[in-house]
């Protein structure tokens, strides 16, 4: 059976871990206003809008702020003990204020209180108070560092979801890549892709698939804009361009599974591709290579994205180099820690990473492939497996 979601136990042990953490600083009570820290504690998961939503946790209780329009929503997907309702926003009383009775209530109002953020950010237009506002006796202290490193280590619940993901992203990339043709529109070879793998993966999970995503396609595959020399532009938007002999096409394929996600990017070519092409996709695919082969426990991971640097400056191509090569993947699109020569952490056990050096020629092609893989005690576990080499992506023409 498929792993599919998390257990009431692996919420429950996150909540412990996190308290237990902050006892060296005297903190009692965690608040969280991120979606993902909400989610990550609380296991509601919701659409972030305007409305603040926060999860409050003690060592006795699991509560939720919401708006009243989540109320219904809140119970049947949280793991909570009880929720507090505010009316709407702007409302006539500021949405925290609520939160603020609570806290009183439990007799905090003096407590030292971490946090990811002092109060809902500013959002699809909301504006409101700050905690350390509404409780000026209290102490209010940052969590976040504690909560980003909870979320680094996978567990192998965790991991099970990931897993799961890629199978249903390299389909989605499969699909992509065959409905591939010349003097078709990338968005239509894109939406097609994506229904069809989909489909599929509704069919074969069943009833108790949960993608805990917003969108109509859970598994998806896109060229995102990269396509002939837009392919240049690393985050470029969709063009809704025509595919052409000769272009060079960078695809990313993935899908969500309780939340959690993985990344799937290659680089393809339509028809024979021309020796420069073939010399650029040798060098990204020799520079991935060598960064996945050296990711292990106990390196930092600036020496990760060093290796790649190094590569590259030996081989005159830095004038091409436009990003870092990495960053760790779970339930965002881009997570720390960073493949990033400023990012000195320590690579641990269970950390998921995508790898991803790549090469930008303007005016010419971007060549990048990105697979997703997780830290084991002896190097990394291969996530996902869609074929790499050139021969295996050129579209015949």
């Amino acid at each position: 059976m498929p792993q599919l979601s998390l257990s009431n136990a692996e919420y429950i042990g996150r909540r412990q871990r996190i308290l237990e953490r902050l006892e060296g600083r005297d903190a009692t009570t965690l608040i969280t206003f991120g979606a993902n820290n909400v989610s990550y504690f609380s296991r509601f998961s919701f659409i972030p809008t305007e409305r603040p939503i926060a999860h409050l946790l003690t060592a006795n209780a699991s509560i939720l702020l919401i708006p009243n329009l989540e109320l219904e929503h809140a119970w049947a997907e949280g793991l909570i003990d009880d929720v507090v309702v505010y009316p709407e926003y702007p409302g006539k009383r500021p949405a925290l204020d609520y939160l603020k009775d609570k806290l009183v209530e439990l007799g905090l109002e003096t407590a030292t209180i971490g946090v990811d953020a002092d109060g809902y950010g500013q959002i699809y237009g909301y504006r409101g108070p700050r905690v350390s506002e509404l409780l000026p006796d209290a102490t209010i202290v940052s969590a976040l560092d504690e909560i980003e490193h909870m979320q680094m280590i996978n567990s192998e619940e965790e991991l099970g979801l990931i897993r799961e993901s890629a199978r249903w992203g390299n389909l989605a990339h499969s699909y992509l890549q065959e409905y591939s043709k010349v003097g078709v529109s990338e968005i239509a070879i894109s939406q097609r892709a994506s229904n069809d793998a989909s489909e599929a993966m509704i069919r074969a999970l069943g009833p108790q698939f949960r993608p805990r995503a917003f969108g109509g396609t859970v598994a998806t595959a896109t060229f995102r804009g990269q396509v002939g020399k837009a392919s240049a532009l690393p985050h470029a938007m969709s063009n809704n361009a025509k595919l052409q002999p000769g272009d060079v096409l960078v695809t990313y394929g993935g899908s969500s599974v309780w939340g959690y996600g993985s990344e799937l990017e290659r680089t393809m070519i339509v028809g024979e591709p021309s020796k420069e092409q073939a010399t650029f996709f040798a060098h990204m695919l020799a520079a991935q290579t060598l960064a996945i082969e050296e990711l292990k426990p106990g390196l930092k991971c600036s020496d990760v994205d060093r290796l790649v640097l190094d590569y590259f400056e030996e081989n005159d191509l830095m004038r091409y180099w436009r990003h870092h090569s990495g960053h760790a993947k779970s339930t965002l699109i881009h997570e720390a820690p960073f493949l990033d020569i400023g990012d000195h952490r320590e690579i641990e056990v269970g950390m998921g990473f995508t790898v991803e050096p790549g090469l930008y020629v303007p005016d010419f092609a971007g060549f990048r492939h990105s697979d997703t893989v997780a830290v084991t005690p002896d190097g990394v576990e291969w996530i996902t497996y869609y074929p790499r080499d050139l021969e295996s992506l050129i579209i015949p023409v």
